[in-house]
């Protein structure tokens, strides 16, 4: 049975007063949530997963729609930049005479910016690698701590402690 405009106008007006109530903290089980119409907190809290589930496929499918514009505009660059990038042009001294033959380096770099926008844009690179190292390139040294000394590190609050044992030696004297 399809629904009609007004049915649907209805179901709107609900969700949007429920996500609203949602994102106040009111619970599923509240007596505003029962006041939108729902007959329980599951069929309230169905209803907006189902409407949560249809704005991500909306999303989804507005991302898909931008990322093909953007390679369609990707491809126009490209195919204007390709041949000054991959054909040699002719190369002219001071009075104009063909001195030799060359890739348009500008284009060259235009290309591979390009290509690298068009890898980004689609996620074609492979994350990178990284590896934390100790000093001089070695091995992180690693050892463990006492729950005290734990305690001590959490406790000292958010930036390094100001004592050093030398501040601490002057001071007590």
């Amino acid at each position: 049975m399809a629904w009609n405009k007004l049915k649907l106008d209805e179901v709107a007006v609900r969700r949007t007063a429920l996500l609203k109530l949602r994102r106040e903290g009111v619970r599923y089980d509240d007596d505003r949530v029962e006041a939108l119409g729902y007959s329980s907190p599951d069929a309230a809290r169905r209803d907006l997963s189902r409407a949560l589930e249809a704005h991500r496929n909306e999303e989804a499918a507005e991302v898909s729609i931008y990322r093909q514009q953007e390679n369609e505009r990707l491809d126009a660059l490209l195919e204007a930049a390709w041949p000054r990038a991959t054909t040699p042009s002719p190369v002219f001294d001071k009075e104009g005479n063909v001195v030799d033959h060359a890739l348009d380096m500008r284009a060259v770099d235009t290309v591979l910016r390009l290509m690298d926008r068009r890898a980004k844009l689609n996620g074609l690179d492979m994350p990178a690698k990284t590896e934390v190292t100790g000093a001089g390139g070695g091995p992180l040294q690693m050892s463990q701590a006492s729950t005290a000394e734990l305690e001590a590190i959490m406790n000292a609050g958010p930036g390094p402690a100001l004592d050093t044992p030398h501040e601490n030696a002057d001071s007590s004297g």
